[in-house]
């Protein structure tokens, strides 16, 4: 994604940016620029392609500064072009703006700063920023920022010099996009990641939800949205390069775990309209009589939650397979059927050759993944990009909950092409889904309650997860990410088979895990439930917000905010990482490397 970096000292600031960004470079990007003020003046070069190129365009046309702001695009309003590139300016050009992560009502903001006379030279949202700090500019920097900050929707980071203010940068975090603060002999820094200042600084402060930071040549101040002061204090990291691209986190796990309000909502944004990624038009889609889903790993667990979605609204007949299955048993598919093929990485041999396979029989094909240009993205027909960014941790996190928000909005999709879904009904749909983001980071906020839960649990050596209905596939996924991450044995069962075998394994040194969202389906847990207390069981229980009912019956209760039904595994499967995440640290696992697995299986 976007990678930020800000200098302001006693050196030259140049060099210091260009080699912040090519430390960001692992983040993926289109294009880059960098902003300088050069005695009192802004200057700014950026060209599509990599920071190199950008290089070449510094031996030409040379800066030179104290002071300045760089910046690596990704692309999502607006295609990679030169234009395109950060920084962007204000019409008076004096003023530079980076930007990381979406701004969501940057039409209305553009039709808006139009009409009051604003020219516009980009496709980007982040120019929005620009014009919209320019507004207000008489206020002084700071005050215009934060109250253009204020009309600005969504989850951003923002890297700010002007002419108006040449000794000041300012840096502003809503949400997501993390912002580090270094503080070096010679000058402060900024950066989406620590890994871009390390070569200068391990001194360190990370800027919250809802602060600004101001720096200059004297130091550093950080205040509120409100103009607070906020009271803070440096940490020393003691970690290398690598280590530092975890934005702080002790494991790259848990920063996805953590990245996922901002994930879910960047996937939402980027397939806001399936009709030209899916490959098939609605006369198309009606025509299917029959979908097969094929995955691997976590990416099969989201396919079962996906032929729930789909099957409930659009109304077609679904079937899921294991990749490695169904690619030798001379799957029965046709030209009537859609497969469709998820994977992170889109390079999953067994889910890669089921793809094939399925393509060899005359079926149309789809795939859910993550990395443009994956071989899975160039066979389909179809694709749907996740988008939630480079997942560096073994166990998938921030691709499962991404791959639900894209077969959720796949499943309203097909139910519109199918009729089996009004306008009105995908309005509300798509509005539900709109508050996941908000929701998960409600759950996130609550994760010291998980850790204290893991504390509890560390000693025992075996666990039983049950769920029903759309919440099943989350007993198999929270199996696997214990299984996977702690080396704790873990079961994963539908809990109306509990009576069919796995009971037979209740006693008080087996706790069980059990997913109770108020639903259809309530009842029916909350009976089981009180099986595994009648037979000793240990019960933890993921119940929603308020049902104090529950707390009676379970030993130990875990809170999730409620939605609606569909989207229910989303939030719940936030509470299962963690859980998985904190007893593994607690047995000392190696976290994002466990034994024996690979990030992405590309060999059978």
């Amino acid at each position: 994604m976007c990678g930020i970096v800000g200098y302001v000292g006693g050196r030259d600031a140049v060099p210091i940016l260009i080699e912040g960004l090519k430390r960001l470079e692992y983040r993926g990007y289109d294009s880059a620029g960098i902003g300088v003020i050069r005695e009192g003046r802004l200057e700014v070069r950026r060209c599509i392609g990599k920071v190199e190129d950008l290089e070449r365009v510094l031996a030409g046309q040379p800066l030179g500064g104290r002071l300045g702001v760089a910046h690596t695009r990704w692309a999502t309003h607006g295609r990679p072009s030169d234009r395109n590139a950060h920084p962007h300016r204000d019409c008076s050009r004096s003023l530079a703006v980076v930007h990381n992560g979406i701004i969501e009502n940057c039409g209305a903001l553009r039709r808006a700063l139009e009409a009051e006379g604003h020219r516009f030279e980009s496709e980007t949202d982040t120019e929005v920023i620009a014009h919209l700090i320019e507004r207000f500019a008489g206020d002084g920097l700071e005050s215009a920022t934060r109250r253009a900050v204020a009309e600005l929707r969504g989850t951003f980071a923002l890297g700010i010099v002007s002419e108006e203010a040449p000794g000041t940068f300012l840096g502003v975090r809503i949400g997501g996009p993390p912002l580090v603060i270094g503080a070096g002999a010679d000058g402060f820094y900024v950066a989406s990641d620590i890994a871009a200042m390390l070569g200068y600084t391990r001194d360190v402060l990370v800027l919250e939800d809802g602060e600004m930071a101001v720096l200059s040549r004297e130091g550093v101040r950080i205040v509120t949205l409100d103009g607070v002061p906020v009271p803070k204090t440096m940490t020393t990291v003691p970690w290398d390069a690598g280590a530092a691209e975890k934005d702080g986190f002790p494991h790259f796990m848990l920063k996805e775990i953590h990245e996922q309000p901002r994930a879910i909502e960047t996937t939402i944004h980027a397939l806001g309209d399936l009709s030209a990624s899916l490959g098939l038009d609605h006369r198309e889609l009606r025509q299917i009589e029959r979908i097969v889903m094929v995955a691997c790993g976590t990416s099969w667990h989201a396919a079962l939650i996906g032929e729930y979605l789909l099957e409930a609204l659009g109304r077609i007949p679904v079937e899921v397979e294991i990749g490695s299955e169904f690619r030798y048993r001379g799957p029965i598919v046709d030209k009537s059927t859609l497969t469709i093929a998820i994977s992170q990485s889109g390079e999953t041999a067994d889910t890669l050759g089921a793809l094939r396979e399925a393509r060899s029989y005359g079926s149309k094909t789809v795939a859910i993944c993550n990395v443009a240009g994956s071989t899975m993205s160039r066979e389909a027909d179809g694709i749907l990009y996740t988008r939630v960014g480079p997942e560096i941790g073994v166990a998938s996190t921030k691709a499962f909950t991404g791959q639900l928000a894209a077969l959720y909005l796949l499943a309203v999709h097909v139910g519109l092409a199918r009729g089996t879904v009004t306008a009105d009904a995908a309005e509300a749909l798509l509005g539900d889904l709109k508050e996941i983001p908000r929701l998960a980071a409600t759950v996130l906020a609550r994760g010291a309650r998980v850790a204290e839960l893991a504390a509890k649990l560390a000693g025992y050596s075996s666990f039983l997860y049950l769920a029903r209905g759309v919440t099943y596939p989350l007993a198999l996924e929270g199996a696997l990410k214990l299984k996977e991450i702690s080396y704790i044995h873990a079961e994963g069962h539908p809990a109306g088979e509990m009576k069919h075998g796995p009971i037979a394994l209740v006693d008080a040194e087996m706790p069980v895990v059990m997913i109770a969202p108020r639903g259809r389906l309530y009842d029916k847990v909350v009976g089981n439930l009180e099986e595994v207390k009648a037979r000793d069981g240990l019960v933890v229980v993921l119940a929603n917000d308020e049902d104090e009912e529950i707390a009676t019956r379970a030993d130990h209760v875990l809170y999730v905010p409620p939605t609606s039904e569909l989207l229910t595994p989303i939030l719940f499967a936030i509470p299962l990482q963690l859980l998985a995440y904190h007893l593994a640290v607690l047995r000392h696992c190696d976290v994002d490397r466990p034994r024996n697995l690979a990030k992405s299986v590309t060999v059978e």
